[in-house]
């Protein structure tokens, strides 16, 4: 559990069956205030929180993915969340995905998602992965948090999102160790 700098108590923790309704809540009010102006505004105003809701009630059950939350223990609400697993598509060097990453505006900056992705680190390193990347939008503004923790662009391609598509960006982390936080004070 750790306190952020806006004197709140959160904690990251593995994802339970009854979040699944405010992890998608913070997907779509993610995805909203982030892609505004970079995906079409229809395909946002068309995401609902219940889809969303179904969808990740379904990857939980899968036993290939891992789901943390970040949850604000004053509200006992969910205010981040992060999901990884095998790579999907990429070769075999990397061993680890980093699949989601949202985390609530008004919280950002204050080291929740450094928190999540240091989690995530730590657990991939402790079951032997050596490495871990995340495919990102080119034109997320928020490109830059994954630079600030080390990790470097080793590849391009594209995605589609509501049947148009867009550039994307592969980050790689190789230090899982310091990415971890070994011999970091951690939050």
């Amino acid at each position: 559990m750790s306190t952020m700098r806006n004197f709140r108590r959160i904690e990251i923790r593995p994802a339970e069956p009854d979040d699944v309704l405010m992890m998608a809540s913070v997907l779509v009010e993610t995805w909203r205030s982030t892609f505004r102006g970079i995906i079409s505004d229809a395909y946002l105003d068309a995401m609902t929180v219940e889809d969303h809701a179904i969808r990740h009630a379904r990857r939980m059950r899968a036993a290939a993915a891992f789901h943390l939350v970040a949850a604000d223990m004053t509200s006992k609400k969910v205010i981040g969340l992060a999901s990884y697993g095998r790579a999907r598509g990429m070769p075999p060097a990397f061993d680890r995905e980093l699949y989601t990453l949202y985390l609530l505006e008004e919280f950002q900056g204050a080291g929740i998602g450094s928190a999540l992705v240091r989690t995530i680190a730590r657990h991939c390193r402790d079951t032997g992965a050596s490495s871990l990347f995340a495919w990102v939008l080119a034109g997320n503004p928020n490109r830059a948090f994954y630079e600030r923790l080390g990790a470097r662009v080793v590849g391009r391609g594209r995605v589609s999102v509501g049947g148009e598509s867009y550039d994307q960006v592969a980050y790689r982390w190789d230090d899982l160790a310091t990415l971890s936080g070994v011999g970091y004070a951690a939050m």
